[in-house]
């Protein structure tokens, strides 16, 4: 197998909070049970915007979604099951997103993960990586389908 079969990327230009948001929106609509999605870039990228899109499509309802940085892990239901949406910011090493439950929650919930190199190799093979950068007034997002996440990507 050769890389570009395991995994497939885009770009997409997000010229404002709104359209971040939007991305979020269509990534949360897509999401299932399993499902991991970890977002990349620096204080203040648009993580956790973005991750706000995407939970208010898991719930089909607006949601106040705060930053995970000091409770590490909100937890949102919809009709699909459960939602994680963590920050490991804080972590010291991969062992503490063992301790959370995190491992589990790659079975029985879909995640949203801001600062996932914290978790190290406790990621799961199969997930979407956003990474998001500053572009202007706005930023590019990044998206890297890896594994089975590949062809889910084109969907959005």
């Amino acid at each position: 197998m050769t890389a570009q079969t395991l995994l497939d990327s885009r770009e997409i230009d997000l010229p404002d909070a709104v359209a971040t948001l939007a991305l979020g929106a269509r990534i949360g609509a897509r999401l299932t049970l399993g499902d991991v999605v970890c977002l990349h870039g620096g204080l203040g990228a648009g993580k956790t915007t973005l991750a706000r899109g995407a939970i208010e499509a898991w719930t089909g309802q607006p949601e106040e979604a705060p930053s995970p940085t000091y409770t590490l892990v909100q937890t949102y239901e919809g009709p699909r099951g459960e939602l994680w949406h963590c920050d490991l910011y804080r972590l010291k090493s991969p062992d503490e997103a063992f301790e959370i439950g995190l491992v589990d929650a790659f079975e029985s919930a879909a995640c949203l993960i801001e600062w996932p190199e914290r978790a190290g190799a406790l990621l799961p093979h199969n997930r979407l990586d956003v990474a998001l950068a500053p572009l202007g007034e706005g930023r590019r997002a990044t998206l890297i389908g890896i594994g089975a996440w590949r062809e889910k990507l084109e969907q959005i």
